[in-house]
């Protein structure tokens, strides 16, 4: 054991993960010592003969899992990133210790007891608004899983996260192998006609890759799939693609179907144990939004304009297909091509015409500009250490004074053992570990376009858009400036969570933001003063088809978590029923979105999907203050950082957009950003 990496001082200097040493062997082994060891420290709280108080029963119990944590974080983040058939296997043994764990903890009645004690206590202790939140939060989360339960219902308890603690990874799995699982080789290059060379290049350099010189290989990634179903003039071939996407693990090998059943089940069933509703009931009762009712009512306010505005969307797609291809009917996966054509003879541009100008490397340096810019950070890459891929890059962050604040990965390319999307993480919080406060480890990862032999990753716009999303996301994570790691960075409520990363895709649109990393990549000219304003023209393109699209993704959440499981017989038709108010063109039989919804059912996202919109009404409301005092004003960066970034979850999130904002936020400001009104 003394040989695990896991479990030694992780010795470099910035503290960064010994990815080079740690094998698939060492995480069960490193696992359960560290809950051992954990169980040690929480006898001894339990033990402890002076009353309970906030350092020796909160923070105690804050202190306990931090081996426990570190190891879950390691491998949790491998899991989705880089993990290979035997890393995968061992899920099915790893989250389950990880949940009986967790459920040891807050099923403790002894520890329950010091907790109670303190929190009885609480308004005459004399704690700052951040213990004081700590002591809610830590209050909250025992009572939240079943402090409160009688033995029996306890039990339960324990066995339905169990199971849980199987289903997500199980349906994580199911959806990347069901993705890896699909491949369409082309052999005539006459069916390609209409993509781009920069989708042809790559598809060939990923056939010959395979041993298929000469040939092109399309897969279900999505910087492969969006190109062939975005340009490829072959309907058919559009169509064999479109439906193999939407249909992932729907009645494959890899079907989901049960264990979306099994699982919105058993979260019912744990609502109702603890008292709620439904999940959703339960889900919300710790978001801004607070209950069901109120989603409800903010998705049915934007559903009316965003459905008028995606009907005449429609209309436009409709006639422009009829007039310039006699297509009658339109069919779903007709809708990228024939609007990427409209969008290219309305604004006289395409998305394609972009990629020369969007360069990775050129990217990134952007992105890391505008960090100097808006909060004086500087990025430095930090070439010794050995990351857990070679794709992945390092890089130490530094504030104006040159003081280390962060350590940042970087993981922009697909492969077989990373799942699909894109997301932040964290390797470690920032808050204390081991009674110091400790700067965090923070990730961004992505499937981005990748080189080809001739040419380097040049991105979409969309691929930009997404990589200053994750990037908002990760500052949030790097420039947390609290005490306790359960409150820091990211940890705050769900559905404002999205407003620091939202807010950074705005100064993608912004010829100011565009003209520091635009470049050609072969001439280094800045992007054209026309292109820009092309760009900015074609944004509203279609937004009412994007809004609607978003909130039917909202509204199928919402009615998979507020629906007692027992009125769901079939998974397909209840999709039907959750969706028809929001769609304007049919669902094709044999496909499902519900199957690989990975955010709600293998991520953390369920009964909270609504949160993008919600979101998006915070980061358009935020964004107009920059764009009123300037797109780097330092003031108002300033207190965005001081307001937002800075304070993770130590306050309640209307409150620090008050303090950030001056007010409340305007709920117009998205329909107006978006030409909706």
């Amino acid at each position: 054991m003394i040989q695990n990496p896991l479990l030694k001082p992780f010795l470099a200097r910035d503290e960064s993960v010994p990815f080079d040493e740690i094998q698939v062997e060492h995480y069960l082994p490193a696992l359960e010592a560290a809950i051992a060891q954990a169980q040690d420290k929480l006898s001894a709280l339990r033990s402890n003969p002076a009353p309970a108080g906030f350092e020796n029963t909160i923070v105690a119990l804050e202190e306990s899992s931090e081996l426990v944590d570190r190891i879950a974080s390691i491998y949790g983040n491998l899991e989705v990133a880089h993990a290979d058939d035997a890393h995968q296997a061992i899920a099915k043994e790893f989250y389950p210790k990880l949940s009986s764990f967790s459920s040891d903890v807050s099923l403790d009645s002894q520890i329950f007891a010091r907790v109670k004690a303190v929190h009885d206590r609480r308004q005459e202790l004399p704690l700052n608004p951040e213990q004081a939140k700590l002591l809610e939060k830590t209050y909250l989360s025992f009572t939240r899983n079943g402090a409160l339960l009688d033995e029996k219902g306890k039990t339960r308890l324990r066995e339905i996260d169990l199971e849980l603690s199987i289903l997500s990874p199980k349906f994580s799995e199911n959806v990347l192998k069901a993705t890896n699982a699909f491949e369409l080789w082309i052999t005539d290059s006459k069916e390609l006609a209409g993509l781009p060379d920069s989708a042809l290049e790559a598809a060939a350099h990923a056939a010959e890759q395979k041993g298929g010189k000469g040939q092109w290989l399309f897969t279900l990634q999505a910087p492969s799939y969006m190109p062939l179903v975005t340009y490829a003039d072959n309907r058919e071939l559009r169509e064999k693609a479109w439906r193999a996407y939407g249909s992932k693990s729907f009645g494959d090998a890899h079907d989901n179907q049960e264990t979306i059943l099994r699982t919105v089940t058993l979260k019912h069933e744990r609502a109702k144990l603890l008292g709620f509703e439904t999940h959703a009931a339960y889900v919300l009762a710790e978001r801004m939004a607070k209950n069901a009712k109120t989603v409800h009512e903010f998705m049915t306010g934007i559903l009316k304009v965003s459905k008028n505005a995606a009907a005449r969307d429609l209309d436009e797609v409709r006639t422009f297909a009829r007039e310039t291809a006699g297509i009658t009917e339109v069919k779903p996966w007709d809708l990228s091509y024939f609007s990427e054509k409209l969008k290219e003879q309305k604004y006289a541009f395409n998305e394609e015409q972009l990629r020369p100008y969007f360069k990775l490397e050129n990217v990134v340096a952007g992105v890391f500009e505008h960090a100097k810019r808006l909060y004086g950070l500087q990025f430095k890459e930090a070439n010794e250490v050995k990351p857990y891929h070679p794709d992945v890059k390092t890089y130490e962050v530094l504030d104006a004074e040159g003081c280390y604040l962060s350590f940042f990965y970087t993981d922009f390319f697909p492969r077989k053992t990373k799942k699909p999307g894109a997301w932040m993480t964290s390797f470690r919080e920032q808050g204390i570990w081991s009674g110091t406060v400790k700067r965090p480890h923070v990730s961004i990862v992505c499937n981005f376009t990748q080189p080809t032999p001739t040419k380097p990753s040049l991105l979409t716009y969309d691929e930009v858009r997404t990589l200053f999303h994750e990037f908002g996301h990760a500052l949030h994570g790097m420039l947390s400036q609290c005490s306790y790691r359960s409150l820091g960075g990211t940890q705050v409520y769900w559905d404002f969570v999205e407003l620091p990363s939202q807010i950074m895709e705005n100064w993608v649109g912004e010829k100011e933001s565009l003209d520091l990393f635009a470049r050609h990549y072969e001439t280094g000219e800045p992007i054209p003063a026309e292109l820009v304003e092309k760009i900015k023209r074609a944004q509203k393109f279609q937004s009412g088809w994007m809004s609607l699209r978003q909130l039917q993704f909202g509204y199928l959440d919402m009615a998979w978590h507020s629906t007692d499981p027992t009125q769901i017989q079939d998974v397909d038709a209840f999709e039907v029923r959750a969706t028809a108010e929001t769609r304007l063109i049919e669902k094709i039989p044999g496909t499902n979105a519900s199957c690989s919804f990975s955010h709600i059912f293998a991520g953390g996202y369920s009964a909270g999907y609504y949160s993008y919109k919600w979101a998006e009404v915070l980061d358009a409301d935020a964004f107009e203050f920059f764009k009123e005092k300037g797109l780097f004003d330092p003031e108002v960066a300033r207190s965005f950082r001081v307001n937002i970034l800075e304070k993770g979850g130590t306050e309640h999130p209307m409150e620090l957009y008050k303090k950030f904002r001056g007010r409340e936020p305007d709920a117009t400001a998205l329909l107006r950003r978006d030409g909706l009104i």
